[in-house]
């Protein structure tokens, strides 16, 4: 809309858009700091610079679309990389970045590395949030390093349309040491109730490649794309989706005449990674851009599909998650 007749119709942005800093003052995430965005397209949510620049809740038109775990909003503090430690602080939300040494479960090459890495346990600096006639941005920089070890550099910016329902993630990761660095990069996106539901489906593309994890997932693979109730006690499937070359997935939700479209940069991150979840008071669906098969960091090299960065090398990804009725 024109600026001129946008203020028309408004005296103040606020009334429809904009993106305010506010400090939490209770509970396991007491004095951490967020962002919250709001579009005049119908998109809320909150932006958790002290948990790597990740996402927390997300609502499209006052729907919840992310899934929060029991633990709820963390803060750095109850990051604690020792074994069996990550259920007891992981707190869901719409984003949740791992990496950037190793992704997925827990293991040992060389030094210990915790289930899905080190990288929420970062807080972002060089922070800025603003916007301009078109977009509300959201940027900062988070860095994971070890002393005589790697050195890295995270820089992330989110663009959020003021008039629209989308959000699009804009990485880029440096390696700032004289040696090449081996690195894994998992975008954790996770979906719960009401936008899944058993009424939900998703959509792929119809050229890609399937792999369950386990033999459960295996026994269920013609039904990846359904979901059930809730079912108490029921396992985890988790199924790995390799794209030929139009990077998308659809989750759609008639019941709520709504669809929520993943689309993502598939040269550098060519697997998607679903994570259904249909357990009793754990239900999500968590679908997953990943730069590797997330089996954490030594069989990933074992099996050659570590990604490695030159000295002073970055790569660039990108992913764009876009609502529509």
């Amino acid at each position: 809309m024109e600026r001129g007749k946008f203020y028309g119709y408004v005296g103040n942005d606020e009334q429809i858009f904009g993106v305010r800093r506010v400090i939490l003052d209770e509970g396991n995430a007491r004095g951490v700091a967020l962002y919250q965005v709001t579009t005049a397209g119908g998109l809320e949510l909150d932006v958790l610079p002290d948990t790597g620049l990740d996402i927390g809740r997300l609502k499209f038109r006052g729907v919840n679309i992310n899934y929060m775990s029991k633990n709820g909003y963390d803060s750095p503090s109850r990051f604690l990389a020792v074994p069996g430690n990550f259920d007891h602080y992981f707190p869901g939300g719409m984003l949740f970045t791992c990496g950037l040494l190793s992704a997925g479960p827990e293991n040992t090459d060389d030094e210990f590395h915790p289930l899905h890495g080190r990288y929420h346990g970062n807080s972002a600096k060089n922070l800025c949030a603003w916007h301009d006639d078109e977009n509300i941005y959201v940027s900062g920089e988070v860095k994971e390093a070890e002393q005589g070890k790697h050195n890295y550099s995270l820089r992330r910016k989110y663009t959020f349309p003021i008039f629209g329902s989308e959000l699009l993630i804009e990485d880029e990761i440096t390696n700032l040491t004289p040696e090449s660095r081996e690195y894994m990069m998992l975008y954790h996106m996770n979906f719960g109730w009401p936008m899944l539901s058993e009424k939900a489906t998703l959509e792929f593309p119809e050229k890609r490649k399937v792999t369950p994890r386990t033999e459960y997932a295996a026994k269920n693979v013609a039904a990846q794309c359904e979901f059930s109730a809730p079912i108490d006690g029921e396992e985890e499937q988790v199924f790995f989706n390799e794209p030929e070359s139009e990077a998308y997935v659809r989750l759609k939700n008639p019941e709520l005449g709504i669809t929520a479209e993943l689309t993502w940069s598939l040269e550098t991150l060519p697997i998607l990674a679903q994570w259904k979840n249909m357990k009793s008071g754990d239900y999500v669906l968590g679908l997953e851009p990943s730069s590797c098969y997330i089996m954490g960091r030594k069989r990933e090299r074992v099996e050659g599909r570590m990604s490695t960065l030159k000295p002073y090398e970055s790569v660039k990804n990108f992913v764009r998650l876009k609502f529509s009725v």
